[in-house]
């Protein structure tokens, strides 16, 4: 029951859309749900949509590999080491707000197309939500438990690997959500601006031949692609993190 009313709006919408869109006869942004269903069929059948989604979730992957381990490594030791962070709190502060997307003009001449142009763009887009959220929670951690530490006369790796990692990892997880959604953001931006690969040129070219079926099942495939993502590292969190994990979740 619960099933069929989260679907009736969805439902009704597509219908909706359906009417409407045949409705409006003929166009070249707008193609009724029946067509874009096919469209994706044949995309699924000749490869195509494998093909782009492999390229795109290779690039977001490895540069939210890269970008979440730098991020996460800066933003433990900037938590940790108060001086450090003050002194390197004007710079950071300066270099956040520059987006990822404006280092693609460098990128494209240091790096050409490719895989590679990619993952740095996508690493840089993701290092910032782990270096801003892992240096707030550990910097956060109960005062009490850095107190045990010094008690009980732990290295500073030490203390981070038994105290502050644990204590702080609830709010690490919910950065590295936020960065997975970004990469694929990202990937998909960078695709459709300069590099000839994945989903975001896919669109890019279904539009410019002025296939709007095809362009609405690559979009309507990415959201899928986005959602999925989300809902497995939502259900990683849960059950790794239980009540504590689902806390700390962004609405």
């Amino acid at each position: 029951m619960k099933a069929a009313k989260a679907l009736a709006l969805p439902a009704s919408l597509l219908v909706l859309a359906e009417i409407g869109a045949r409705a409006a006869g003929p166009s070249d942004s707008i193609a009724p749900p029946t067509q874009v269903a096919a469209a994706f069929a044949g995309a699924l059948a000749d490869g195509s949509l494998i093909a782009a989604t492999r390229d795109t979730l290779a690039s977001a992957f490895g540069g939210l590999a890269i970008g979440a381990s730098l991020g996460l490594v800066f933003g433990i030791v900037l938590g940790s080491l108060r001086a450090l962070d003050r002194l390197m709190e004007l710079a950071l502060e300066l270099l956040r707000p520059i987006p990822s997307v404006a280092v693609i003009p460098i990128a494209l001449v240091a790096l050409g197309f490719g895989y590679r142009l990619e993952i740095v763009i996508v690493s840089v887009a993701c290092f910032w939500p782990l270096l801003i959220l892992a240096r707030a929670s550990v910097g956060g951690v109960e005062p009490r438990l850095i107190e045990v530490a010094r008690v009980l006369r732990l290295s500073p790796v030490q203390r981070t690997i038994k105290i502050v990692a644990p204590a702080a990892l609830p709010r690490i997880f919910v950065a590295f959500r936020l960065a997975a959604g970004i990469s694929l953001i990202v990937a998909v931006t960078v695709e459709i601006a300069v590099n000839p690969q994945g989903l975001g040129y896919e669109v890019m070219t279904a539009g410019q031949a002025l296939r709007p079926e095809l362009m609405l099942a690559y979009l309507a495939w990415i959201g899928v692609v986005g959602f999925a993502l989300n809902g497995a590292l939502v259900f990683a969190q849960n059950r790794l993190f239980g009540e504590a994990g689902r806390i700390e979740a962004p609405r």
